[in-house]
């Protein structure tokens, strides 16, 4: 079998999912490494420094080897974040069993992808790429319609409430990893009228649940149970 990608009609080569392809070409020498090692220094080196410190080279670097060593597992940096992100996601595993309604267990999933988030501060700039999706995040899509298997709505509706709550939480994640929060303090409110009678009012007692639980309630609750009222 040939290592060469399939071609479209107009000769072009025809791009090919990183999880459709062998682990390293047939020809060259013996690997030196495996694919989950290059990965795994990936994962560490944008843990420890941020997303752009991960470059072919910089990889290559943490283990030992020259840049062109890792093209025989990979064709590009692209290929390397896809693996990258696949890998995160599988960290959600295992996943919660459904215990009580639909609703708590997506707010539980919710809540894990924030600390997902939080431990890999890159995640969010390179979860929503429009690369084929991995095994690992295919598994997570398949587990949230599992757990959305009582509502009764369209699927699309299904899929559209978990990209959101994907995307919330994402948004969530990146208000943590900011320096510093959002004060009006030492701001003069005197030509923003709304604002000043905004601040003047009671604060009222606190909310039972943070803003985070509050928001996928709210979110998940507005996409699934009204579309499942109106489609009734």
């Amino acid at each position: 079998m040939s290592d060469a990608p399939a071609s479209t009609g107009d000769g072009r080569p025809e791009p090919q999912s990183i999880w459709s392809r062998p682990e390293r070409g047939s020809r060259g020498p013996a690997p030196a490494h495996s694919r989950d090692v290059i990965v795994e220094a990936a994962l560490a080196l944008a843990d420890a420094e941020g997303l752009a410190a991960v470059s072919m080279r910089a990889v290559a670097a943490s283990l030992g080897t020259g840049a062109g060593s890792l093209y025989r597992y990979l064709s590009s940096r692209d290929d390397l974040l896809d693996l990258m992100t696949d890998r995160a996601v599988g960290e959600l595993r295992p996943y919660p069993q459904v215990e009580g309604d639909w609703l708590e267990t997506m707010v539980l999933l919710g809540r894990r992808q924030l600390a997902l988030f939080g431990a890999h501060p890159w995640l969010p700039d390179v979860i929503h790429r429009p690369s084929g999706a991995g095994p690992e995040s295919l598994a997570w899509f398949d587990n949230c319609i599992r757990v959305l298997e009582p509502v009764r709505c369209p699927v699309t509706a299904k899929f559209e409430a978990i990209a959101m709550m994907t995307g919330v939480v994402s948004l969530f994640a990146r208000r943590e990893s900011a320096a510093g929060a959002f004060s009006f303090a030492g701001v003069d409110l005197t030509t923003y009228p709304h604002l000043v009678a905004a601040f003047s009012q009671p604060a009222g007692p606190p909310p039972r649940a943070d803003l985070v639980e509050r928001t996928l309630r709210g979110l998940l609750t507005g996409l699934l149970v009204v579309e499942s009222t109106e489609s009734g």
